[in-house]
């Protein structure tokens, strides 16, 4: 029986010809990453276990992102400490707030050329699983589990059973990667991939761009899935051209092998998808647009991990180009990165979003989890790019989160509810 590709990767970082689902190994990693909530606790478990120093300043990527800008005393002194133990311990890829490099840590990984396929990362962040979009076996771990690899350099993984996700056909307009990864979630469930692997293939891979795939993999985790993992394809090495610096190799037989054991296959017509939204509060609790009674809002927020590359920035702009947003709503926008923010001002996206009446917020992750710059209060109700909908998630307990695609978002700050951008008026 042959292996999936998540199964190759593991088995070539844990140095075996092979390996099965329920295998117990120890894998080398390629690169190790923490932010400004996970990593603090993980420098106490690093000296608390009387480790010095770690097993390779290269291979080790720290972010302050989530209440960076800091929001208050605490947030301030969690990075610093983060920032302190770069410092000593001379991490190459800490990431300042500021720099041109800096933004949202699975936006700028990819960006600035830190993944490449067959890697095999981790990260102390439960959306890690983004960078399977370039071929890569990436996960979350826990706080102990980055400081005891960032002092060894390898961890342990149980091998995971695979789900085949088959795509085929073609977006259809205002649809996009989101909308995919929300009609899974609801197909299957938030448990539909517990600790397997989601393997992306079939003819509709080709149709998807790399923005698209890095929002597919970064909600892996909201099924459950141990990591999604995308096929490398031409998109995939001109992405890695455009943003790895020098020469990169990509390892031979980077694919799934005929006769892969995979538990299911699961069948996804990309052309019969339409937008989709998750109610509160689970993912996983998904409607198409249009097929709900009204939903009025008080807020929505376009950026994120999930949503804040600059194709995301583009699409929300070509909806708000010329409208207002309506009286009563807060509109929130988050470039993913300072990349994409400049980007935004030189192609004149940040003028839309202001003369549309928006916020346009330095790149953070700070409303996604409630943290700062958008919490909600008891009774509002936010139409979010972001990738989660939990009770309490972006602020009060008895506040609900949609999510949604760009698009979708878009159009709902213009028009004060749920709604689709064909429900637009013409721009007079």
């Amino acid at each position: 029986m042959g292996m999936t590709l998540t199964q190759k990767i593991l088995a070539r970082h844990a140095g075996q010809e092979s390996c099965r689902q329920g295998d117990l190994i120890e894998a080398s990693l390629d690169l190790l990453l923490g932010n400004d909530i996970t990593t603090p606790p993980a420098i106490d478990v690093f000296y608390q276990a009387g480790f010095e120093k770690v097993f390779d300043t290269a291979k080790i990527a720290l972010v302050p992102d989530h209440f960076a800008p800091n929001k208050d005393i605490k947030s301030a002194e969690q990075c610093k400490k983060m920032r302190q133990f770069a410092k000593d311990q001379k991490i190459v890829h800490y990431f300042e707030q500021g720099r041109e490099d800096m933004g949202v840590e699975h936006v700028i990984l990819p960006d600035n050329g830190l993944v490449l396929p067959g890697d095999c990362i981790i990260g102390a962040d439960s959306h890690t699983c983004t960078y399977g979009a370039l071929g890569a076996f990436s996960t979350g771990v826990g706080s102990t589990d980055l400081a005891c690899a960032m002092a060894a350099g390898t961890t342990w993984f149980r091998v995971p059973s695979a789900i085949r996700v088959e795509l085929k056909g073609k977006l259809p307009r205002y649809c996009s990667g989101k909308d995919v990864i929300l009609y899974l979630i609801g197909k299957i469930g938030v448990d539909g991939a517990l600790y397997r692997s989601l393997e992306f293939s079939g003819e509709g891979v080709a149709e998807l761009s790399m923005t698209d795939r890095l929002t597919i993999c970064n909600m892996a985790i909201e099924c459950g899935a141990k990591n999604g993992i995308f096929p490398v394809d031409e998109k995939t090495i001109a992405y890695l051209k455009e943003h790895v610096k020098g020469e990169f190799t990509i390892p031979e037989d980077l694919q799934a092998d005929a006769d892969a054991d995979y538990d299911e296959t699961v069948t996804i017509d990309l052309s019969e998808l339409s937008p989709m939204v998750s109610f509160p509060h689970l993912p996983s609790n998904t409607h198409a647009v249009g097929t709900f009674d009204r939903v009025d809002i008080d807020q929505v927020v376009i950026g994120s991990c999930t949503n804040g590359r600059i194709e995301d920035m583009r699409k929300a702009a070509a909806v708000l180009r010329g409208r207002q947003v309506a009286d009563g709503i807060r509109a929130i926008v988050l470039p993913g990165s300072q990349r994409v923010y400049k980007q935004c001002l030189e192609e004149g996206l940040l003028s839309i979003f202001i003369d549309a009446g928006c916020v346009v917020s330095a790149p953070t992750c700070g409303p996604c989890l409630g943290g700062h710059m958008g919490v909600l209060a008891k009774g509002e109700r936010c139409v979010s790019t972001t990738n989660r909908n939990f009770v309490g998630r972006m602020g009060h307990k008895e506040s609900e989160v949609y999510l949604a695609g760009v698009e979708v978002a878009a159009a709902s700050a213009v028009m004060g509810y749920i709604a689709s951008p064909e429900e637009l008026a013409p721009i007079s």
